[in-house]
C-alpha cells in the first residue's frame, strides 16, 4: 500500500545559513554549534566552518561551543581587522566606483575600507575636490597633485579613523557635492544602511544630506546585516555598487527598494 512520502524543507545554501544563524544571535544572546546544526539540518562541522567565516568577516566572535553576535559584545572590528576581509572584491567595488565620479566637481568619500578602495584607485591625473572625513583616505589623498582636498576636522574614532561630532557635522551644514561615495557596516531593504555607532551615524546623515547623488560602496556580507544606526533609507540612494558574490536574489530586493546595483 503506497505511503504519502514526507518531502523534506529544502536545504539552505551557504550564504542564506549564514544569514540565519546571524538572525540567531542577534536575537538570543548566543547561539550553540549541536542546536544550529540540528536547526539547519547540517552536520556540527558544517556550523563550525560557518563560524569560523563569519568571524573572519567580523560579525560574530566564537566562544567555547557556539558564538555570539558582535553586537552582544559592543565590539566593532577596527580598520586594521576590517582591511584584510574581502580584499579582492573591495579592490574591484573601488575600481567600479570609478565610472560613476563626476568630470571634475566635487566628491565625498566616507570613512572605511571599501571607500578606501576608491582612493586607491583614483585617476591621478584627474582634477577634483575631494572631502572626506577619513584619516586614512586623507593620506593618500594629499599625495595627488590635482587633488583639492578638504579634510573634515572632529573628534577621531580610534577605531574607524574617521571624523565624528558636532565639529563634523557643522562644516557639512554649508556644503554641496556632486557625489558622496559611503561606506556601511550594514544594507538590507527594510533597514536601509546601518553603522553600529551613533556618532559615525549622524555624520554619515550629513554627508547624504550634502549629496546630489549617493553612491554605497559595499562587499556583499554587509547585504542583509543590520546594525544598531540607520542612517539612510535605500530610496535615498541611487547605486550601491557589491561584488559578484552577492547572489540574484538579494540583488533584486535592492534594486526593488531604490537604488541600482552594479556587481563589480
Amino acid at each position: 500500500m503506497p505511503t504519502d512520502d514526507v518531502v523534506p524543507e529544502e536545504r539552505l545554501l551557504p550564504h542564506e545559513r549564514h544569514l540565519r544563524i546571524l538572525d540567531q544571535a542577534r536575537s538570543r544572546s548566543r547561539v550553540e554549534v549541536s542546536a544550529l546544526a540540528e536547526e539547519l539540518d547540517v552536520t556540527t562541522e558544517t556550523i563550525r566552518r560557518d563560524l569560523a567565516i563569519l568571524e573572519r568577516q567580523g560579525q560574530l566572535r566564537r566562544i567555547h561551543g557556539g558564538a555570539v553576535h558582535v553586537q552582544q559584545l559592543g565590539y566593532e572590528p577596527s580598520v586594521t581587522a576590517r582591511r584584510g576581509q574581502y580584499a579582492a572584491e573591495k579592490a574591484r567595488i573601488g575600481r567600479a566606483a570609478r565610472d560613476l565620479l563626476p568630470d571634475g566637481g566635487s566628491i565625498l568619500i566616507d570613512s572605511g575600507t571599501t571607500t578606501l578602495e576608491l582612493v586607491r584607485h583614483l585617476p591621478t591625473g584627474l582634477p577634483i575636490t575631494v572631502v572626506t572625513n577619513s584619516l586614512q583616505a586623507a593620506a593618500l589623498l594629499a599625495e595627488l597633485p590635482r587633488v583639492e582636498l578638504l579634510f573634515l576636522g572632529g573628534r577621531l574614532r580610534e577605531v574607524t579613523g574617521a571624523a565624528v561630532g558636532a565639529w563634523t557635522r557643522s562644516a557639512l551644514e554649508g556644503l554641496r557635492v556632486d557625489v558622496a561615495f559611503m561606506g556601511t557596516n550594514g544594507i538590507t531593504p527594510e533597514a536601509g544602511l546601518t553603522t553600529p555607532d551613533q556618532s559615525e551615524a549622524e555624520v554619515k546623515r550629513a554627508m547624504v544630506a550634502a549629496a546630489r547623488r549617493v553612491v554605497c560602496l559595499a562587499d556583499h556580507s554587509k547585504v542583509g546585516r543590520t546594525q544598531l544606526c540607520r542612517f539612510a533609507r535605500l530610496t535615498e540612494v541611487d547605486s550601491v555598487i557589491t561584488d559578484t558574490g552577492l547572489d540574484d536574489g538579494l540583488a533584486e530586493e535592492l534594486r526593488t527598494a531604490g537604488p541600482e546595483v552594479i556587481r563589480a
